[in-house]
């Protein structure tokens, strides 16, 4: 009896359709600046490295990501941040939950103390950690508790900021770079009025490149920003000010209102991101989780 032998063209599609097809991911955009929902993950069971891929490259494309209706363990959540890269440990202990790398963002109080870190209303734009030499490369907020109205989260686009920059400004900025500072314990959510001695601060360009997408994002902030170096105070106050009045237009920004079972997570690198008041006699409980980041170019 012959047996019949497959051709190597043969072979090669058998071997082809054999392997497992990842359909592409289910998004919805969340506004016309920047955002991407991600319809159709339950970040409760690990996810396979096809699907990891595709939730980079949608990251990438849409700055941020929104998966609703989760229940999650702050396991389940940090295990989710390390698809895009190392988690941090969370600096100050007092404001840690039960997993190393998990930080609460809370107004609730216990004996008179709030449970959590940033607890009460507004706060402004900024990137988080731009005063240490390598900021975080993401953030991302799990929603337990959240007010009726208020304490949403805005973003900020800050390639579009770049990109929309009048030429003139855009030589004014070019190669320079800024001091950033974050007084936590009396300016936290608001710019201060004066810098302390021994407030954590570091210089960043005005002009960050992302090192992954190649794009030039406008890397200054309103909450942390101190001054633009090399420049006279006032002609650096007056540059800035007009940056933070260009990158906090309504037409770069999305506005989240959360709801429980969000979970986002936002680029730090080309974003930046603000919060709504809300009334403190409602409870409001967030779990973070920031990853590694690099030094900014």
């Amino acid at each position: 009896m012959t047996i019949a032998r497959s051709s190597g063209r043969e072979a090669l599609f058998a071997d082809c359709s054999s392997k497992p097809v990842v359909p592409p991911l289910m998004t919805r955009p969340l506004s016309a600046a920047l955002g991407l929902e991600i319809l159709d993950v339950d970040l409760r069971d690990p996810l396979p490295p096809a699907v990891i891929a595709r939730l980079r490259e949608a990251w990438y494309e849409g700055l941020i990501l929104l998966l609703r209706n989760q229940i999650l363990t702050e396991e389940d959540q940090v295990r989710f941040a390390e698809c895009f890269g190392p988690p941090a440990k969370t600096i100050n202990v007092n404001n840690t939950g039960k997993h190393p790398a998990v930080m609460l963002i809370s107004n609730i109080r216990k004996d008179g103390k709030p449970i959590g870190a940033l607890p009460d209303g507004e706060m402004q734009f900024h990137t988080d950690q731009c005063y240490i030499e390598k900021p975080a490369a993401a953030s991302m907020l799990y929603a337990i508790e959240v007010p009726s109205v208020g304490g949403n989260t805005l973003f900020a686009n800050a390639y579009l900021a770049y990109e929309t920059l009048p030429a003139e400004i855009k030589r004014r900025i070019d190669g320079r770079k800024a001091v950033n500072a974050y007084d936590y314990e009396n300016a936290s959510t608001i710019r201060g009025t004066r810098l302390r001695e021994g407030v954590p601060q570091y210089s960043h360009p005005v002009v960050r490149t992302h090192p992954a997408t190649g794009r030039k994002a406008l890397y200054v902030n309103r909450l942390m920003t101190i001054a633009i170096e090399d420049l006279p105070q006032a002609e650096s106050d007056e540059l800035l000010n007009l940056l933070f009045d260009h990158q906090e237009q309504r037409r770069f920004i999305y506005e989240h209102l959360w709801r429980v079972g969000d979970i986002l997570m936002w680029d730090n690198r080309c974003t930046l991101h603000a919060r709504t008041d809300f009334s403190s006699a409602e409870r409001r409980l967030m779990c973070r989780v920031t990853i590694l980041g690099e030094k900014p170019e």
